[in-house]
């Protein structure tokens, strides 16, 4: 049985999602929940729609595992409440109190957690006041000791989004392309004062956002001008004037996946690699 999850965690003391010799990571973590509620040895695969790094947190992150069918009947006991909602509670007790699963059930089919994602929806969040970060956000919250232009941020922003070349934004792995749709990318001011992004595409690649968010406080502390970040964008090439910002900021918000009756359909197309017309 494909069960989907759905979770969210605070990343500050994990070295990212995925597994690691010798290092905390939410995969670990979650694993080893599944393995001892489900009473499954080996552990069970999962399989997640975005691999954080290390520090990033996530509100709405989704990963599905394969299950035997008589594991999953078997996870209500005597307790007579469905499978889905006994799975959540018994993980609630046995989960680390930095990472939850919120949502579990039964995935439609053709589902993958990774494959059958329109869109990854992921928010930076920067305070520039003076004063520094208040105490209660300092793990979620950049600081940035420079007041920042909203308006000439928001302007860099929007000029990089589009099926484009991101490789001057991203890390390079061997074999791997940098081409990505990016569907979205503005900053507003929220009720508390704070510059969040809100940065969205239908994948993204090593460090890509957080690239993404160094080349618009760039522009908005004045360093560079407005048409900086598209510059750099077409030359296509890694370019290391643009500041990688730390982890901590970022935010998994949301994946979106199509109707259940494309889920397979989406899951061969984004198997695809990535090219420009």
């Amino acid at each position: 049985m494909r069960v989907r999850l759905d979770l969210g965690y605070d990343g500050t003391a994990f070295s990212g999602w995925a597994e690691q010799p010798g290092l905390r990571t939410v995969q670990g973590e979650l694993t080893a929940g599944l393995a001892r509620v489900l009473r499954l040895d080996p552990a069970p695969r999962l399989t997640v729609a975005g691999r954080t790094d290390a520090g990033v947190h996530a509100n709405g992150q989704v990963a599905h595992v394969d299950v035997p069918r008589a594991r999953w009947d078997a996870v209500p006991g005597r307790s007579g409440t469905e499978p889905a909602a006994a799975l959540v509670r018994r993980l609630a007790g046995v989960l680390p109190p930095d990472v939850r699963v919120h949502r579990a059930g039964l995935a439609p089919e053709g589902f993958d957690a990774r494959f059958s994602a329109l869109r990854r929806r992921y928010a930076y969040r920067v305070c520039d006041d003076p004063a520094g970060l208040p105490p209660l956000r300092r793990f979620d919250v950049l600081h940035h000791r420079r007041p920042l232009d909203l308006g000439a941020m928001d302007l860099a922003a929007r000029s990089l989004v589009g099926l484009r070349e991101f490789a001057a934004f991203c890390r390079p792995r061997e074999g791997a392309t940098t081409v990505r749709t990016l569907l979205a990318y503005s900053w507003t001011r929220d009720g508390d004062g704070l510059l969040v992004a809100d940065v969205q595409a239908d994948a993204f690649c090593h460090s890509m956002v957080r690239a993404l968010v160094g080349a618009a406080l760039a522009v908005g502390d004045g360093r560079r001008d407005v048409a900086w970040p598209r510059l750099v964008q077409d030359a296509a090439v890694r370019d290391p004037t643009v500041a990688v910002v730390a982890a901590q900021g970022l935010t998994l918000e949301e994946v979106v996946y199509p109707a259940d009756g494309d889920l397979a359909a989406r899951a061969h197309e984004a198997r695809a690699v990535r090219t420009l017309p």
